[in-house]
């Protein structure tokens, strides 16, 4: 393995081991009863199996196949897209995604669902590391980087779960029995503290680099520039917030780390030889053609034959966002497919914002792998969190807690603007600089996960879903659509439970 697929099998070693991670996972998790429940347990089984250095490092890379299915295509981006300005489902498609956008959500609804049980399926698994891997006889530096990983990732999911739902079950031992699952939704602020002492934890014990095939995994980095997105969102729309000053913070020590900087050329971020390179503080990994992601052949025009299987266009690039780019900016065209020619007869296909044949859409394109030969197989990586991210929640960190921006907070901000060959920002006050950032955020990260979380957190979302009205939306949205609903499985098997308001 090298460190474009760590997480990923590519020797039959590999695969058998990864396979006895996913068995004992299955064990643990069962699809076959509700999320915090589990079937009975192999016991011997599994207490056999954690006993060596080795069954640490496979439990530890086995958590990061499931955030890499997560990612891959629908369960955390679609929402994401569709359900705040940026991106349109075609009407024929899938019902749940068009129910998403104009805010007909239910909690029926698949992708409601699919975020909470992939989300515990992480934290058990977490939760079954952190349990097993303490007693092992190994190198202890190694076994607290195994458990900063798993600390890392359960502080990830809690803080989609949270971000999506609001407030949320705390479950933090290895779920074992049937006993006492029925879990009750913990607060908002006690998430987040639990969220922040994970993350701080793993600051304490994860290394800052990697070498060789581990090159990819959780750094001191990664979970620190998480804290700052996680503080940052705290703040919410407080302008007295103290979480403004600590996300500037934790920027702060991100940036002095001086391991990671901006490429030169925006293009050279999703450039399949620099995946794991310098601006990636934590990404999700993928293999062409062996584990890959469906973001060629999924966004890819309808039809179209440039793509393996030709493409199967499930989303459409809003109007709304594409007009956000000015014309000079260098992110337009890595960011979007604009026309293509069609290989059957060498002509060139114009693609619009506004025609509604599917074939014709114009469609996000920067995480498009055109080396795949198959069919949802790309390779690029999903970035969870690049360096620009942590400038601009620094610029806006900054921002805040000084009432204004300053010097630093506008070196920051430049230096994105910059890459993008835009001109710098200058001479604004602090309401003016929250909007330059925020627009900048959504230009700089359309399509990576961002969008709805951002708009949410800053009390924008119902305003921004209303403004993007094109083909017929009319999204009835309101004002408790900041939290999605809590799905009907789980409140139809734990009685404990309660259904967020509006729902």
């Amino acid at each position: 393995m090298n460190h474009r697929n760590f997480i990923q099998m590519k020797t039959l070693k590999t695969i058998s081991v990864n396979y006895m991670i996913y068995l004992i996972c299955m064990v643990l998790v069962s699809s076959c009863v509700p999320d915090l429940e589990l079937d009975r347990l192999d016991q011997q089984s599994v207490n056999a199996y954690y006993k060596t250095a080795s069954d640490a490092n496979a439990a530890a890379i086995g958590l990061y196949g499931l955030v890499r299915d997560m990612y891959r295509d629908e369960t955390i981006n679609v929402p994401n897209i569709v359900a705040a300005d940026d991106g349109i489902p075609f009407l024929t498609g899938n019902a749940d995604r068009v129910a998403l956008w104009n805010y007909n959500i239910t909690p029926t609804n698949t992708f409601i669902g699919g975020i909470w049980a992939s989300a515990y399926t992480g934290i058990q698994r977490s939760n079954v590391v952190l349990n097993r891997v303490p007693p092992i006889a190994m190198d202890e530096t190694l076994k607290n980087q195994y458990l900063g990983e798993a600390l890392f990732l359960r502080a990830l999911h809690y803080f989609n779960l949270v971000r999506f739902y609001g407030d949320v079950p705390i479950v933090l031992d290895e779920v074992t029995s049937l006993e006492n699952v029925e879990v009750p939704r913990s607060s908002l602020e006690e998430v987040y503290q639990q969220i922040e002492t994970d993350l701080t934890q793993a600051i304490a014990q994860l290394p800052s680099t990697y070498t060789g095939s581990d090159v990819g995994r959780a750094t001191k980095g990664a979970a620190t520039g998480l804290l700052a997105k996680v503080y940052l969102t705290r703040a919410g729309n407080d302008a007295n917030s103290p979480y403004w000053e600590k996300a500037a913070q934790q920027a702060k020590a991100v940036i002095d780390m001086g391991i990671y900087d901006l490429w030169e050329n925006y293009s050279q971020v999703f450039a399949l030889e620099n995946r794991g390179g310098k601006e990636s503080v934590f990404e999700v990994e993928y293999v062409t053609d062996l584990t890959g992601n469906n973001f060629t052949t999924g966004y890819a025009p309808r039809g179209s034959a440039i793509v393996p299987g030709s493409g199967s266009g499930i989303l459409r690039v809003s109007k709304d966002l594409f007009d956000t780019f000015e014309d000079q900016d260098s992110r337009k065209a890595v960011t979007f497919l604009t026309s293509y020619t069609n290989p059957s007869n060498g002509a060139l296909v114009q693609l619009s914002v506004d025609n509604t044949d599917p074939a014709l859409a114009v469609s996000f394109w920067k995480l498009a792998d055109l080396t795949s030969t198959i069919g949802g197989a790309g390779g690029k990586s999903f970035p969870l969190l690049r360096y620009s991210d942590i400038l601009l929640i620094y610029a806006e960190a900054l921002n805040e807690a000084n009432g204004g921006p300053t010097a630093a907070a506008y070196e920051a901000i430049n230096k994105v603007r910059n890459r993008a060959k835009l001109k710098p920002l200058s001479g604004l006050d602090k309401a003016a600089f929250k909007t330059a950032v925020l627009a900048e955020r959504r230009k700089e990260f359309c399509f990576e996960g961002n969008r709805w979380f951002d708009l949410a957190r800053t009390g924008q979302l119902v305003e921004a879903v209303k403004n993007e009205n094109s083909f017929g939306r009319n999204a009835v949205i309101q004002d408790f659509n900041t939290r999605f609903p809590i799905p009907q499985r789980e409140m139809d098997v734990n009685s404990s439970l309660v259904q967020n308001e509006g729902y």
